[in-house]
């Protein structure tokens, strides 16, 4: 912070100014010179000051929320002989401050909380604040609070304590959990069941059972749980002390997972969870919503927490089947949130069942799971007062959705047959309401894809009935019948005679405004599905593409129409491809022209984007079959489409998205016909090049990997792929080495390596021999520690294609050659390699990126086993052995079985399992 320490008064006025200053700017203001006090040094003494005057609430929840964010974040600027009184001093604080707001008590336990976990010269904290403020009983909400953070801490992502530090810490609050647990229950008892004190004892209990540490054999008997299922067997129990014991009782289900070690407390829960039924049926009757949602969580968790033994040993004991039946009670209840919530726990049970595939079980599960499905498909029902088409990006609209999901991945417990038919006869057999039809055509849709088409007598009826169904019907109806046509393409396929009624009947849909969208899906299903049998019909098709925009449909519904079509075009003959791309391309060509004509009028810049993704949807999916030296049919329309893009790209490149759609479009125009697109080669990467130094957009990167991709291998393009590599090098280069440049542009990063990568696979002599190589692997190093999935996935993938150019395919001529290069590039750079891979794992980067630094590792070893154990234990030698708060981070011999683990693994996972352990010492 500039200018030295700032007086107390001009952090009261930015923290007044904060809360109440009317003007956004001056929050603002307020806001960036309280944070920037937040990170200087003076933050420490000044939360402190702030603290001890206790001015007010305002000023006394920052410098709360300060202390705890400087313990988290910045503990290590603090010398360690003034740990003590830090503590002392936040224990002072907290009990002059109870009383003003639980928000501040709760920062400041926090604190404490932290504090202590770091602080590896308290001993025994738990025992030290209980023996301390027990015995005050206007002290012990707040030494709850703090009792109640402290578990919920060990795990926290802001502390980096350290496995030993954790695996010390959680071994002592193991030893006291039960001192905990028996002050809680005095604390109910002292305060004769005080909704307040309940709800904290209930949250801290909670607390404890979720971080693991309880016996279970002390807990099954402890009075404090049957307390908790009294809270919630009563019906007068208020919504927060509810809510505050249910999650109480969802923690302890969680806790004891594995059952089998905490029998006697599995049974205890066991059995008082089944108590609350009545409970749950008297909330029912009183509407009471909030605690309805609570007693199926509860339900819920039971039956998550039993799962195994419910699929082991059905209806036996803590198996018993009365579990479902509760679930399947709240699954009746006439709001859809309820039966929502247990979705999960239906899908695992689906997920063993599935594996277990005995048919004995199966039968055994099949009623529970038909009833559900009865359940489900009366909760999809649209109100009878419904107007329109269905929603799907709603609240109901995306429960539908997940319903859908869930139908698909049980229906072979039941059958899809026997349930499509069942569904089928309600329909034909009745006459329901139109809101019951809708809901069974959605449930028949989700099926559809999961039957067998072949000779299927029911599933033609239906699809002859749906064709016809008649045009008064809701629209709803129609419009769900319209996504049940496009489920059931594979029928259609088998029985093309049902081709033309289908196309008909999507066609009217296709000419109603609220239909359009839907029916241009079923469309595309058709043609993905019924490629051979539409070729016929591709003029139809093509019809539809030149008129496209006359019927209403969403961008979407347009592209997938135009991805059907491209799907078909490409089974045409060949001497008719070229010709028909032609027709197809032309809307969208004629529209960017008469685009580019009216901004030279005008000069108004008009969006060009959606005929970019109309081309490059069309280019992407037309792949016919070229025999070698034929032609690609698609080459000759793609040049004379070439000039309008580069007009395009030109005209718009300060646009970021745009140039990013041209990129895309030429992308899959340079895939769509391989080495046909040679003569756009020069042209192209010329414009590439010449627009990237004014505007560095990563999309050209990405763009160039596919040139390299596709042209690498010619010996005459190699030359020129590496001038426009080092061409486009440079202004990236530029870029990311500004401060903070790696981190501010990740796609730069991403799209860089990419190209990169690319060159190494295809050429990598090429490359190695360039100058550029040094700089690409500096740069690799500099980002191995940049905390973004794509980016830093594609830095180790570069890393690792580099380092294995030098063993792979040794029966090349030129493996002698590459073997020498990398050996250079290795021994200039391996050590810093190692150190940085190192550093970044122990701490930069999330554990999910550990696979791809193992691969580099493993390649390293591959390459020369003894250089890189001599590199290893150097890096290893540079790291901290302990934490500023005085705990040890890592021992000698963690270091020493971690160097024997990773240099004597005999495949890649076993390094990949070596880093996972050892970085959790640094996380």
């Amino acid at each position: 912070m500039e200018g030295g320490k700032p007086s107390l008064e001009l952090v009261y006025q930015a923290v007044q100014a904060l809360y109440h200053d009317p003007d956004p700017a001056g929050k603002e203001r307020a806001s960036v010179w309280l944070g920037e006090l937040q990170r200087s040094m003076y933050a420490w003494e000044i939360a402190d000051q702030l603290l001890q005057l206790k001015q007010d609430v305002e000023s006394c929840y920052f410098a709360a929320q300060t202390m705890k964010m400087k313990i988290q974040t910045s503990f290590y600027e603090l010398p360690a002989e003034t740990h003590i009184s830090l503590r002392d001093s936040l224990l002072s604080h907290i009990q002059n401050l109870k009383d003003l707001s639980p928000v501040i008590v709760t920062q400041l336990a926090l604190a404490i909380a932290d504090l202590a976990l770091q602080m590896a010269s308290w001993k025994g904290c738990v025992h030290t604040l209980i023996e301390k403020y027990s015995n005050d009983v206007s002290s012990l909400l707040f030494l709850i609070e703090i009792l109640t953070v402290l578990p919920e801490e060990v795990h926290s992502r802001s502390l980096r304590i350290g496995a030993n530090r954790r695996t010390e810490i959680i071994e002592d609050l193991a030893y006291y959990s039960s001192t905990v647990v028996t002050l809680l229950m005095s604390c109910v008892e002292k305060t004769g069941s005080n909704e307040k004190m309940l709800i904290k004892a209930f949250r801290c209990l909670g607390s404890w059972f979720n971080l693991g540490v309880l016996d279970s054999n002390f807990m099954a008997n402890n009075q404090l749980l049957i307390v908790l299922f009294q809270v919630l067997q009563r019906d007068e129990t208020s919504t927060n002390l509810h809510e505050a014991a249910s999650d109480c009782v969802c923690s302890s289900l969680y806790a004891i997972e594995n059952v089998d070690n905490n029998l006697p407390l599995a049974m205890q829960l066991f059995q008082g969870v089944l108590t609350l039924e009545t409970a749950y049926h008297m909330a029912v009757a009183r509407e009471d919503l909030d605690k309805v949602l609570n007693y199926c969580r509860i339900f819920t968790e039971l039956c998550e927490t039993f799962l195994e033994t419910i699929v082991r040993s059905p209806g036996q004991g803590m198996g018993d089947l009365r579990t479902l039946e509760l679930l399947l009670i709240c699954a009746g209840h006439p709001q859809y949130e309820v039966v929502e919530i247990s979705f999960n726990f239906w899908y695992r049970l689906g997920e063993h069942l599935y594996k277990t595939s005995d048919p004995v079980l199966h039968g055994l599960f099949r009623p529970f799971i038909q009833r559900l499905l009865h359940a489900l498909a009366r909760h999809c029902q649209l109100d009878p007062d419904h107007e329109g088409i269905p929603e799907d990006t709603d609240d109901f609209g995306e429960f539908r959705m997940r319903v859908s999901d869930l139908v698909k991945d049980l229906i072979f417990l039941v059958g899809s047959m026997e349930c499509f038919t069942q569904l089928y006869s309600t329909l034909k057999d009745g006459n329901p309401p139109w809101e019951v039809t809708e809901a069974v055509l959605f449930i028949m849709a989700a099926i559809a894809k999961s039957i067998d088409p072949e000779n299927n007598p029911t599933l033609t009826e239906v699809l002859e009935a749906v064709v016809h169904l008649n045009q008064n019907v809701h629209i709803a109806v129609r419009y769900t019948s319209i996504e049940l046509v496009g489920e059931m393409s594979e029928v259609v396929d088998r029985n093309p005679q049902f081709l033309d009624p289908v196309l008909n009947y999507l066609m009217k849909g296709l000419r109603e405004k609220p239909l359009a969208s839907v029916a241009a899906k079923a469309i595309h299903n058709i043609c993905s599905v019924c490629r051979d049998h539409m070729a016929q019909h591709f003029q139809g098709l093509l019809d539809i593409a030149r008129s496209l925009d006359s019927f209403a449909l969403s961008a979407d519904a347009a592209v997938g129409l135009l991805k059907g079509t491209a799907l078909v075009l490409a089974r045409l003959p060949l001497e008719k491809i070229a010709e028909c791309l032609s027709d197809l391309c032309a809307v969208q060509v004629i529209a960017l022209k008469k685009l580019l004509s009216q901004e030279a009028s005008n000069g108004k810049s008009s969006d060009p984007t959606v005929w970019l993704d109309r081309l490059a949807v069309i280019f992407r999916h037309t792949n016919p079959i070229v025999e070698n030296g034929q032609t690609h049919p698609c080459q000759k329309v793609i040049q004379e489409i070439w000039p309008v893009l580069s007009e395009t790209l030109n005209k718009h490149q300060a646009d970021n998205r745009i140039v990013e759609r041209c990129c895309r479009c030429l992308r899959f125009a340079v895939r769509c016909v391989g080495k046909g697109s040679a003569a756009l080669l020069q042209p192209l990467v010329t414009q590439m090049v010449s627009v990237y130094q004014v505007y560095p957009h990563s999309c050209f990167l990405y763009l160039g990997s596919i040139l390299v991709d596709e042209y690498g291998m010619e010996e005459g393009c190699q030359q020129g792929l590496l001038d426009m590599l080092q061409a486009l090098c440079m202004p990236t280069f530029q870029l990311l080495e500004q401060p903070n440049g790696l981190r501010n542009h990740p796609d730069t990063v991403d799209d860089l390596f990419r190209l990169a990568t690319r060159f190494i696979q295809r050429s990598p002599v090429t490359l190695l021999r360039s100058q550029i190589i040094v700089h690409i692997i500096q740069c690799a190093i500099a980002a191995t520690s940049l905390d973004h999935r794509d980016a830093n996935c594609s830095v180790m993938k570069f890393m690792r294609d580099l380092i294995h150019t030098g063993i792979a395919n040794d029966h090349e001529d030129d493996f002698e050659l590459r073997k020498q290069l990398i050996q250079q590039a290795m021994s200039q750079n391996g050590q810093q390699l190692v150190n940085q891979l190192i550093n970044t794992c122990c701490f930069c980067l999330p554990p999910y990126t550990l696979p791809d630094v193992a691969e580099v590792i493993w390649e390293i070893m591959l390459f020369d086993r003894p250089t890189f154990c001599r590199w290893l234990e150097n890096a290893l030698k540079g790291l901290p052995k302990e934490t500023s708060g005085g705990a040890v981070t890592v021992t000698h011999k963690q270091l020493t079985d971690f160097h024997k683990q990773v240099t004597s693994a005999e495949d890649c996972k076993h390094v990949c399992w070596a880093l996972r352990d050892f970085t959790r010492l640094f996380r």
